[in-house]
């Protein structure tokens, strides 16, 4: 008997060893607001989902494969949680789903992933591309890129590169869809600078619309405050834009007052430029949970059109107003 149980405490610290070397952790956001909109033809009031961050649900695990190499992979859903449904045109997991390995040499995913702007734009605008200041309204940085194969050096002394590529899968036509990406990031203290360059094709293979983008941000901590700044070029079809951001995060209390202003201009139409000033407040409730609110004004030219500012026509001025309630699990 006393041999029956050694042998099953062996077993049970054998497997408890294993269990150890891979991991699952389930996370998410549930986060909900109040939201007026007048975007020039008339104003709404709505509850939505995902203002200050989308609302997720997600799985992500690491499993450790000895000799420093380990295998990785996410899934992560979106969910819109005034309603119940799926984000992202109802995908099952259409924020991320991608598996990879990671090791010494760096890390290699494939799936799909983030656009390598997406990060970068994330940390370089104060409102962490939420709210009402959200920069994407004028930046339009990509955000996800699917069927995706994506290469990161591991931190080079703060700095990190990465490169992606994205199959178009178009039969007779490898370029069609394509989308390349490449940027570098140097974090390290108080401060974060980073690059990034993509391009996409259409489906035969030329220069999408608004095809290639080129930004350039950082940010840089004092403490008392942090600075943000970005710049953008935008090209392809009838975009040729020059697009810039200022803004500044300043603690207060257990929270932060968040401002920026972006401002757009196309030098390839004339009459069609864009500007943005927003303002924000986060309080920190606990480590998890935050109550917020912001305002934006955007105001466009007569040839900037509704469907590249979310106006109702051009000429038009959309104020946004929001206050909501994010918590983090």
């Amino acid at each position: 008997m006393k041999k029956s149980f050694l042998a099953l405490a062996l077993m049970g610290a054998f497997s408890g060893a294993a269990f150890a070397q891979s991991s699952v952790t389930i996370y998410g956001i549930v986060d909900m607001g109040l939201v007026r909109d007048d975007n020039g033809a008339g104003a709404k009031t709505s509850l939505d989902s995902g203002i200050q961050n989308g609302s997720r649900l997600g799985f992500k695990g690491v499993e450790d494969l000895g000799s420093g190499l380990k295998a990785n992979f996410v899934l992560e859903m979106g969910l819109k949680t005034d309603t119940g449904a799926s984000d992202q045109n109802g995908l099952a997991f259409g924020r991320q789903a991608y598996v990879g390995l990671s090791g010494d040499f760096g890390s290699v995913n494939l799936g799909k992933q983030k656009s390598v702007t997406y990060d970068i734009g994330d940390n370089v605008d104060p409102f962490h591309i939420g709210l009402a200041g959200d920069i994407n309204r004028l930046f339009k940085t990509s955000t996800r890129t699917d069927n995706a194969i994506t290469y990161s050096t591991n931190s080079l002394g703060g700095f990190v590169g990465s490169l992606q590529y994205g199959f178009g899968e178009v039969a007779g036509n490898n370029s069609g869809n394509r989308k390349v990406g490449v940027s570098g990031v140097y974090s390290e203290g108080p401060v974060y600078a980073a690059i990034a360059y993509e391009k996409l094709n259409d489906a035969a293979g030329n220069d999408a619309n608004a095809g290639k983008k080129t930004f350039v941000g950082g940010t840089y901590d004092f403490t008392v405050v942090k600075a943000h700044a970005a710049y953008e070029t935008i090209k392809g079809g009838t975009n040729d834009d020059r697009v810039w951001m200022i803004g500044a995060t300043v603690p207060f209390g257990p929270g932060a007052f968040v401002a920026d202003y972006t401002q757009s201009k196309n030098k390839a139409v004339d009459n069609a430029d864009a500007k943005q000033f927003a303002i924000g407040y986060t309080y920190d409730l606990s480590k998890r949970t935050d109550i917020y609110t912001s305002f934006s004004r955007t105001t466009v030219d007569n040839n900037a059109g509704p469907t590249k500012y979310t106006m109702a026509a051009g000429g038009q001025t959309d104020k946004l107003i929001n206050v909501g309630i994010r918590h983090k699990f």
